[in-house]
C-alpha cells in the first residue's frame, strides 16, 4: 500500500482510494456527491449513502483508483495476483492501460510509458499516442 493511499469505512465495507491511479474522471462525485465530495475533507463521507449505492459508484471508477471490500472479508482474503495488463475503454474518452505492458510505435520502437497510460481514441491529441483531453473540446463520442 502506497503511503498516499486512503481507506474509509462505514462498518460494513471499506472503500480504498489510490490517488496514484486516479485520473480525475469525475465519475465518483458526478454520480454520488453525498459520498465523494472533493471540496470537503475528508473527501469521502461513508455515511452519505447506503452501502449498495456506494458499491455501485465505486464499481464505475474507470481506473480502479476506488475499490471496496466487505469488512468481513478483509482479514481472510488472500493477496490478489498481479495482472500482466488491464485495458479499460472509457466512455467518450481514452483507452486506459494499467499493469505490466510494452508500447511500440509504428516502427517497432518501444515507447516509454508509466504503469498506467491513457491512449487517445479521438485522434485529436497534441501528444499522440497519449490522451491530452482534447476529446472534451472536440465532442468526441466513442460509440
Amino acid at each position: 500500500m502506497d503511503k498516499n493511499d486512503k481507506k474509509y469505512t462505514n462498518g460494513e465495507i471499506t472503500v480504498f482510494w489510490k490517488p496514484a491511479k486516479c485520473i480525475h474522471a469525475t465519475t465518483c462525485y458526478r454520480e454520488l456527491i453525498e459520498v465523494f465530495n472533493p471540496r470537503k475533507r475528508p473527501w469521502v463521507n461513508m455515511d452519505g449513502a447506503p452501502t449498495e449505492e456506494i458499491i455501485r459508484v465505486v464499481r464505475l471508477c474507470p481506473t480502479q483508483a476506488l475499490s471496496f471490500q466487505y469488512n468481513k472479508d478483509i482479514e481472510t482474503e488472500k493477496p490478489r495476483e498481479e495482472h500482466q495488463a488491464e485495458v479499460r475503454v472509457m466512455e467518450d474518452g481514452p483507452v486506459i492501460i494499467m499493469g505490466n505492458f510494452v508500447i511500440y510505435d509504428a516502427d517497432g520502437k518501444e515507447i516509454n510509458h508509466k504503469k498506467m497510460t491513457s491512449l487517445c481514441r479521438c485522434g485529436n491529441s497534441n501528444d499522440l499516442p497519449y490522451c491530452d483531453g482534447m476529446h472534451r473540446k472536440t465532442g468526441f463520442t466513442g460509440k
